[in-house]
Order: C-alpha cells, then structure tokens, then sequence
C-alpha cells in the first residue's frame, strides 16, 4: 500500500510539473510573438519595448526556458543555468553600483567552481522497495516496465529466475539489469528475499 501511494504521488507531482511546464511555454510563446510584433518601437524610447526592455524581456524568456528544462531533467546542470541566466540578468540589467556587479561576477565564479569540483555524473533513478511475494505483473503494470513474468509470478521468482541465469549469488545488494530498469536484494529475512528494489532509470 505504501508503496502504491508513492508511485501515485511520485506520477501525480509528474503531471503537475508538466501542466506547470505547458502553462509557462505559452506564455513564452505569446510573449516570444507579443515583442515580435512591436520589434519596430525599438528606436523610440518611451514606447515599449525600447532596447533596455527588449534586454529584459529576452532575458526573462531564456531564463523562463531554461526553467522548462530544469523541470523535465531534473539535473544539476539545468539548475547551474537557470542560476547563471538570472544572475547574468540582474549584471547586465541593473546598474545600480559598481559593487552590485562585483558581487554578481563573483557568483557566477563560485558557480563554476561548483561545477567544476563539486559536480558529479550520476544515473537519475526512481527506486521503489516492494514485498518480494508481491505479483510481478502488478509491479510490471505499477511502474510501467517490461518485466519479464509467467501469470502468477512474485516479484522473487522473477529475480531469483534472473539470478540464476546471470550466475549471481544470492545475497544482499545482488542486481540484475534489463533495458530499462534494474532489480536488487534490499533486504533478507531467514535466508530469503522479503524485499526487492525496483530501479527504473528517468529518460
């Protein structure tokens, strides 16, 4: 059950995000047509948009897609962006003082630096714990992966079943791989799997 419930929530935050994602790319769209179609007002000063709110603008819409993307991705680098557009932004757009603008230059250092040292590559995953006596073809339709079971399989046959083909003993944190997703002994009480890991990796 609880794990049912945090493969609903983890789907229904999904769908939020891309409703939230759909909503700001309109916008960006009509916004992208809207300065478009007054181009031609540029060089007159009091009527928008003039060269600093076509600055302003544009850069509001790159940090808006970067936004986009960082939704979608979720990575570390798509969050690095989005920093460095609206720090960038405030640079370039305000200029109120000389220390303003250090203070920006000197955040976009640590950025990079962040990037540079601290960031690492890694695989985005969703992993899910689940009973192994659970059916194997309601985990399969659960989780939307192609898992490879007969009518009344548990999630422990289908393991122990791959375990032996891939000649992998049987213990603790063993892992068997198919296309799009992974299996692991999380757990083992008196000798046999109670709790298998779903690992399915985010595309």
């Amino acid at each position: 059950m609880k794990e049912s419930i945090s493969v609903f929530l983890k789907r229904l935050s999904d769908i939020l995000e891309f409703v939230i994602s759909f909503i700001l790319t309109a916008g960006i769209i009509l916004l992208c047509l809207r300065v478009a179609g007054a181009i031609y007002k540029i060089p007159d000063l009091n009527v928008w948009p003039n060269y600093e709110d076509l600055l302003e603008t544009c850069f509001n819409l790159i940090i808006g897609v970067e936004l986009i993307k960082m939704m979608y991705s979720h990575s570390p680098q798509t969050v690095f962006e989005v920093l460095l557009f609206a720090i960038a932004r405030q640079i370039i757009i305000d200029h109120s003082s000389i220390w303003s603008s250090l203070v920006g230059v000197c955040a976009i250092a640590v950025l990079f630096a962040t990037r540079k040292f601290l960031f690492c590559n890694f695989d985005d995953a969703d992993k899910y714990i689940f009973h192994a006596s659970a059916k194997a073809k309601n985990i399969a339709r659960l989780l939307s992966i192609d898992l490879p079971y007969s009518e009344n399989d548990t999630l422990e046959e289908v393991m122990l079943d791959q375990l032996k083909k891939e000649n992998i003993n049987n213990e603790i944190g063993a892992c068997v791989f198919f296309k799009s997703f992974g299996l692991r002994i999380a757990k083992k009480s008196d000798g046999k799997i109670s709790r298998i890991e779903v690992i399915r990796a985010i595309h």
